[in-house]
C-alpha cells in the first residue's frame, strides 16, 4: 500500500510543473555575484579544482562507447524520453499510470525538446552534448516544422539553421559523429561538432538562438561559470534549457531510488562496461548537485529570468529553463 501511495504521490508530481521559484528582481543584476572556492567535489571525494577537468574526462573517455547504456542505467530507459520533451513543442504532460517506472522510452527526449520549440533558420548550441541525442532531435523537429509549412520545399530559412555540438571530450564527439553516419546525417551542413569548454565557450557573445545542456553541466568544475557562458552566447530572447538527473521528492520512492543507484547500477555498469568505478563517480555526482530550488537560483543569478522548473518521475530528473531578456 506504501509503494502505491507513493507512486501515485509520484505520478502527481511528474505532472506538477513548478512556478513562483523566483528570486526578487534585484537578484537578477548580481548574476556575476557567484561564490568561487579552491576546492570541489568529484562525486563524494573532495579534489583540486584543476584535477576536476581531467577526472571527469576520464570517466568520459572510459563510458564514451556505452554512454547510451549508462543513461539508460542511470535513468531506467526514461532520458530518451526526457529529451524529446526537451526539443519537441508538445504542452501536455502524459500520465504513466502502471507504467511510471519504465514507460516506452521513445519517448523521453521529446520531454526537453518541447520546450526549446525548434524552429528554421535557427542557431541552437548543444553543450555536452556529443553523442548527439539532443542535436539530432533539434534537427528532425526542425524539418518536420518546416516541411509541414511548406509542403517539402526547402526553404531559406531552413537552409540558415545551424546547430552546434560542442564537448569537452573527444571520445564522446567520435561517438556523435559515427551515429550522425549511421543516421545519414554526414551530409547535413546544419550541423557542427566542435570540441570545447561549457565554462569557456568559442562562440561570439548574442550569436545563439537557443542553448541546451543535458546530463552534462553536473559535471563542470564551475556551474556558474558555465551558466554565465550560456548567458553570454545567447541573443536577447534566446532561451537556456538544462535536463539534469536530480533530487527525488518522494519519501518512499527516495529509498527505492537510492538502493538502485548505489547498488545496481555500479555493479550494472561494472557488468556491462567493464567499469565500476565511472558509474559510481556518475551516481555521487548526482547527490551533490544542488537541489532543484538552489538550481533555479543559480540559473536566475546568471542573469536569467522568467526562470522555471518542472520535475519529471518524482524528481529524478528536472528540466530547468530562463530566458535571456
Amino acid at each position: 500500500m506504501a509503494l502505491r501511495a507513493a507512486a501515485a504521490r509520484l505520478a502527481s508530481s511528474s505532472l506538477r510543473r513548478r512556478h513562483g521559484h523566483l528570486l526578487p528582481a534585484a537578484a537578477s543584476a548580481s548574476h556575476t555575484a557567484f561564490l568561487h572556492s579552491h576546492a570541489t567535489s568529484f562525486g563524494f571525494k573532495q579534489v583540486r579544482e584543476d584535477e576536476k577537468s581531467k577526472l571527469v574526462g576520464n570517466v568520459f573517455s572510459s563510458v564514451a562507447s556505452s554512454y547510451d547504456v549508462m543513461n539508460d542505467l542511470m535513468s531506467a530507459g526514461l532520458h530518451r524520453l526526457w529529451k524529446d520533451r526537451l526539443v519537441s513543442g508538445a504542452q501536455s504532460i502524459t500520465p504513466y499510470g502502471d507504467s511510471l517506472f519504465l514507460p516506452d522510452s521513445s519517448d523521453f527526449f521529446s520531454r526537453l525538446i518541447s520546450k526549446l520549440n525548434p524552429f528554421p533558420g535557427m542557431k541552437h548550441l548543444d553543450v555536452a552534448g556529443g553523442t548527439g541525442d539532443v542535436a539530432f532531435r533539434v534537427v528532425e523537429r526542425i524539418k518536420s516544422v518546416s516541411h509541414r509549412a511548406t509542403q517539402g520545399t526547402l526553404t531559406d530559412m531552413e537552409e540558415d539553421t545551424h546547430i552546434y555540438v560542442c564537448d569537452i571530450n573527444p571520445n564522446m564527439l567520435e561517438v556523435g559523429k559515427k551515429r550522425a553516419a549511421e543516421k545519414g546525417y554526414n551530409e547535413e551542413q546544419c550541423l557542427s561538432w566542435v570540441q570545447g569548454d561549457a565554462e569557456a565557450l568559442s562562440f561570439e557573445d548574442g550569436s545563439m538562438d537557443g542553448y541546451t545542456i543535458a546530463f552534462g553541466i553536473r559535471n563542470v568544475t564551475h556551474i556558474e561559470k558555465a551558466l554565465s557562458e550560456a548567458y553570454r552566447v545567447l541573443k536577447k530572447g534566446g532561451r537556456f534549457l538544462c535536463l539534469e538527473l536530480s533530487h527525488v521528492d518522494v519519501p518512499v520512492f527516495k529509498d527505492i531510488y537510492d538502493i538502485y543507484s548505489f547498488s545496481v547500477i555500479p555493479a550494472v555498469g561494472e557488468l556491462v562496461a567493464g567499469d565500476r568505478q565511472s558509474y559510481q563517480y556518475l551516481v555521487e555526482s548526482i547527490r551533490r548537485f544542488p537541489k532543484q530550488e538552489k538550481f533555479a537560483q543559480m540559473i536566475q543569478e546568471a542573469g536569467f529570468e522568467a526562470v522555471e522548473y518542472e520535475n519529471l518521475v518524482g524528481g529524478v530528473v528536472a528540466i530547468h529553463s530562463g530566458v535571456k531578456l
